[in-house]
């Protein structure tokens, strides 16, 4: 069984960092990427960025830019730098594991409990 546990998440004011970790366990076979999710309170889960084991990147446009994702394969480690952080960037995070190289929530089976990120004006 795949368990997933985020770290790394806080309060910063805007223009601040933050740096994720998630640490997967159980890692399935045939689900090679991994990915971060945002949730803020009334909206949709959104992608924010995924890594494939091949080094494949892809980050939601909002992220471009300001957002970095890393994974270590060998000891099945991803990480998330967030750079700038804007007020609009609130939320929970999540990391996920797919089959899947997709930023939709809906390819992804298995979910960390997330991290809230809170960035103040």
């Amino acid at each position: 069984q795949v368990q997933l546990v985020e770290s790394g998440g806080g309060s910063v004011q805007g223009g601040g960092s933050l740096r994720f970790s998630c640490v997967a366990s159980g890692y399935p076979a045939g689900s090679p990427c991994m990915g971060w999710f945002r949730q803020a309170p009334g909206k949709e889960r959104e992608g924010v960025a995924v890594v494939d084991n091949d080094g494949s990147l892809r980050y939601a446009e909002f992220a471009k830019g300001r957002f970095t994702v890393s994974k270590d394969n060998d000891k099945n480690i991803m990480y998330l730098q967030m750079d700038s952080l804007e007020p609009g960037d609130s939320g929970m995070y999540y990391c996920a594991t797919s089959r899947v190289f997709s930023l939709l929530p809906a390819f992804y089976s298995s979910w960390g409990q997330g991290t809230q990120v809170t960035v103040s004006s």
